[in-house]
């Protein structure tokens, strides 16, 4: 029995609930409408050939085709790649030549040269057929690729399978307390792993309803919730923040909300504690693309007294921390984070060696840098690896880097990160060169290649880099700089 037979049970037991709304268009989807559609897509997938282990494209912001066609594939065993419309065009064409898609499918703020079959949603008419017959698949068999960036700037194609879908979303309504009564918004993009997994998928598993947002507006999203009378919310600090500054926040009174989740970055106290004045309860979440995402869970009672803590690993997830000896980290002791279970990845598409090494046994290596106390609590402390977050999204110095060596008054470039206000953390870079360069005419010449949350928030020119005895760059004394600098 395949991963998507949740979704064929929930839809013969809630038929006439509400599943999805579009909040664009106001169109609002019944299970019984969804399982419509969606067989009417897995019907016209099939009858155009495609089959277990291909791979379909989707290039657009969110919208219902995203959950149709999604669960269509998954009747075939095929593989759904929903592609990051902030990227570039060489980055995307870059992504559908590794993958070789049997379609793309885009929408009218994403048309894309692709030599293959495509779907223009501005004027597709979906045949009204529906009778298909589902290819048998295995809980092990990949259903779904998410692409992260990697420390070399190279992006990796997170491959997801039944198994780790459903044991995240097992996970999130036992652990959550979610309820079939709860209304959420999906304003994340659904090229993150938080657009399906964090509350989408877990909802419509036990009858749910969902929200879809194109996008995050500050006011929208604050009259988005009072419309909707949503229940349970997902943001990243960067969104809470906004909403906070927003001119409508003092008039918001969250009459149905039960909680929020902030996830994707360590959110401020002092954000938590404006909420609470509003009787609003906050939990902290904390998980990747290869794992989880949801791995662990800060319970809402322990939002002032554990705060800054991911909380604690939840029951699907195992935990191994270790110091830079390789050895068991103790108490209070930092060490790198590797976290195990049945919500780990199948491995990165057509890279098994590189999955390998990011793996000690069962366990994946994260990068991050945590600690424990005496109560079990976790926090993230830092980051082996280079990568930071800006608005909630992963952004790697070295493919920055790599970009800015093109501008032709940059010889040597080094970006470190910096705290910013707005987002969180942005990038600062150093370069030696002849002419002096403004920051303006940087981004003009990134736009083309680079989206903008990797763009540079400074720049600064510097005669010589400081190094270390080794003779590499000496990052911390960079990063010291910056910081004096702000």
């Amino acid at each position: 029995m395949g991963w998507i037979e949740f979704f064929n049970k929930v839809s013969l037991n809630e038929p006439g609930k509400t599943a999805i709304i579009d909040q664009a268009t106001g169109v609002r989807w019944s299970y019984r409408k969804l399982r419509l559609e969606v067989d009417r897509w897995a019907c016209f997938f099939q009858e155009q050939g495609v089959q277990k282990g291909d791979r379909i494209a989707l290039l657009a912001k969110n919208r219902l085709e995203h959950v149709s066609i999604f669960f269509a594939l998954a009747h075939l065993g095929a593989i759904f790649v929903p592609l990051n419309w902030r990227l570039s065009t060489k980055e995307l064409q870059s992504i559908l030549n590794r993958i070789s898609p049997s379609f793309l499918i885009y929408d009218e703020d994403n048309e894309l040269s692709f030599n293959g079959n495509k779907i223009d949603l501005r004027v597709w008419l979906l045949p009204s057929k529906y009778k298909f017959k589902t290819v048998a698949t295995s809980k092990k068999d990949p259903l779904l690729m998410l692409f992260t960036s990697g420390t070399t700037g190279d992006p990796k194609g997170v491959l997801f399978h039944g198994e780790m879908l459903e044991a995240n979303q097992w996970a999130t309504v036992k652990e959550w307390g979610l309820r079939k009564e709860d209304i959420s918004i999906v304003e994340t993009p659904f090229f993150h792993t938080g657009g399906y997994n964090v509350l989408l998928l877990p909802l419509l598993l036990i009858g749910g309803t969902i929200v879809l947002s194109k996008g995050f507006d500050g006011v929208g999203t604050l009259n988005l919730i009072e419309l909707e009378k949503v229940t349970i919310y997902f943001g990243v600090p960067t969104m809470f923040q906004r909403m906070c500054e927003s001119i409508n926040f003092k008039d918001s009174k969250f009459k149905k909300v039960r909680f929020f989740i902030s996830g994707g970055a360590p959110c401020p106290a002092n954000l938590i504690e404006a909420y609470q004045k509003k009787g609003i309860s906050f939990r902290q979440g904390f998980g990747m693309t290869e794992v989880g995402p949801n791995c662990f869970s800060l319970e809402k009672k322990f939002a002032i007294s554990k705060m800054g803590s991911i909380g604690k690993p939840m029951k699907h997830t195992r935990v191994m921390v270790l110091n830079k000896n390789g050895e068991y980290a103790g108490i209070d002791e930092v060490g790198e984070l590797l976290l195990a279970g049945p919500h780990l990845c199948a491995g990165y598409y057509d890279e098994e060696e590189r999955f390998k090494n990011s793996c000690k046994g069962e366990f994946f290596k994260t990068g991050d840098l945590v600690r424990f106390d005496k109560d079990g609590f976790f926090f993230v402390v830092g980051r082996s690896k280079e990568m930071y977050i800006s608005g909630g999204e992963n952004v790697y110095p070295a493919e920055v880097e790599k970009a800015l060596k093109d501008y032709p008054a940059i010889d040597e470039v080094v970006v470190v990160s910096v705290p910013s206000e707005k987002w969180g953390e942005v990038g600062y870079a150093f370069y030696r060169g002849d002419k002096d360069v403004k920051l303006e005419s940087v981004r003009r010449f990134l736009n083309p290649t680079l989206c903008r949350f990797k763009h540079p928030g400074f720049i600064k020119k510097i005669d010589d880099f400081p190094l270390l005895g080794s003779g590499k760059i000496d990052k911390n004394n960079l990063k010291n700089q910056a910081l004096q600098g702000l």
